[in-house]
């Protein structure tokens, strides 16, 4: 099968992939968007998981066959189930999922748990077709950690693996970004002692043209975040249909009534079930992208040593959190459910931990590179990207602002 991508152009499948492509769960990616509430801000970003997975599929191909071209050896089998592996490992993603499992931590995370059992268990076509082909324990295991050889799992889940190397690129297109990475990144990387690293040594010397690549990669990932991931009324959208979840999580809602949704039908499901009123008006505001206002922003400059004890207190699921948020709504004449109080997880950027062969040996590149500290000075910022927001109706965006500097005894670092 052949199939014609917009960002890295035509992409074959093998009868296998087909098969398990065309399955419900794989088609159910084309109705979820690869960055949720991204396309409020950025309306190009409508690209779906689905492209994605063909994507990353296309990206794990070269990364094997520029290894076979570089004389490594790479089984034919090994590299089909490697394939078979990137083109799933999205497939357990429920809508806007990242912002209920990592931002609001209402359900566990995609790759783990009850949710890998559903998806390729008996009761799904997925499931049926892997173990039909024989393949389902060798595919689940790539995508769960524990893979025949090291280098199966790291192209598909590591550091600078095959699904970064086609979001950076696809993100960027989308978002309408002018930036992109040279394909020369596919020759660095290099087999040893079955581990994938990038190479950046060549007869014995250090190849400055491998470390700038790396460094254009990690800066182009840095972007993006700072770009699009952390955009502000991205991050509002997201904070709106988190807390309409929650609200209905605490009456019932349970994470596997979303296994087989898309966006559209996930959020047709929020406006129709029984419920507090403030979440249906949160679902109706991000339909019509009537968002929430930042009244009050805080990041690490304000917090000084505190912020890690600030995160415990405050991120996920959280009863001090919410008994803030819903004293700030009482101080400002709102609802419960009006003030959304959204605070992330440290930023941590892993891509300067890929590993890399350097004249100095082998390791993380944030270690082996000393030149300049450049990768030391673009984790560092990377981490200060953090912040901690307050949204509110815009219309009390002044007395939700004045009611959060007297709870915090902090002013904002954000006034409108």
């Amino acid at each position: 099968m052949l199939l014609r991508d917009p960002v890295h152009g035509d992409i074959f499948l093998t009868e296998m992939e087909t098969r398990v492509l065309d399955t419900r769960e794989m088609q159910r990616l084309r109705n979820i968007k690869q960055l949720g509430a991204a396309h409020l801000v950025f309306p190009g970003c409508v690209h779906t998981r689905f492209d994605h997975s063909l994507g990353a599929l296309a990206c794990a191909h070269r990364m094997m066959e520029n290894l076979r071209l570089t004389g490594h050896h790479i089984d034919p089998h090994d590299a089909a189930l490697v394939r078979l592996a990137i083109l799933l490992h999205d497939v357990t993603h429920i809508p806007y999922g990242h912002t209920f499992e990592d931002e609001r931590q209402i359900f566990p995370r995609h790759d783990a748990g009850p949710r890998l059992d559903y998806f390729f268990g008996p009761n799904c076509e997925l499931g049926r077709v892997l173990a039909e082909l024989g393949v389902l324990d060798t595919v689940r295991g790539i995508l769960t950690g524990s893979p025949p050889t090291p280098w199966m799992g790291q192209v598909v889940s590591s550091t600078v693996d095959a699904d970064l190397l086609d979001y950076l690129r696809r993100d960027s297109f989308f978002a309408g970004l002018r930036q992109d990475y040279d394909d020369r990144i596919y020759s660095y990387y290099t087999l040893e002692g079955g581990q994938l690293l990038i190479n950046m040594v060549k007869h014995g010397i250090d190849r400055p043209d491998a470390r700038t690549e790396i460094l254009h990669l990690l800066r182009m990932r840095y972007m993006l975040t700072e770009r699009i991931y952390l955009h502000h009324a991205k991050i509002a959208a997201g904070a709106m249909i988190s807390k309409a979840v929650e609200l209905h999580a605490q009456r019932g809602l349970r994470e596997d009534a979303l296994y087989d949704l898309g966006d559209q039908t996930f959020v047709d499901l929020l406006a129709r079930l029984p419920g507090p009123a403030v979440a249906a008006q949160l679902v109706e505001g991000l339909a019509t992208r009537r968002l929430h206002k930042r009244a009050y922003v805080l990041s690490e400059v304000s917090l000084g040593g505190n912020l890690a004890e600030f995160i415990a207190r405050y991120a996920g699921q959280s009863a001090e959190r919410e008994a803030m948020e819903n004293a700030i709504a009482a101080k400002a004449k709102l609802k419960p459910g009006q003030v959304i109080f959204y605070c992330p997880k440290a930023s941590y950027f892993k891509e300067v931990r890929v590993p890399v062969k350097a004249r100095a040996g082998v390791g993380p590149l944030y270690k082996l590179d000393t030149n300049a500290g450049e990768v030391g000075a673009l984790a560092r910022q990377y981490e200060s990207l953090w912040r901690a927001y307050v949204f509110c109706p815009p219309e009390k965006v002044d007395a939700v602002r004045r009611a959060c500097e007297k709870f915090f005894e902090l002013q904002s670092e954000f006034a409108d």
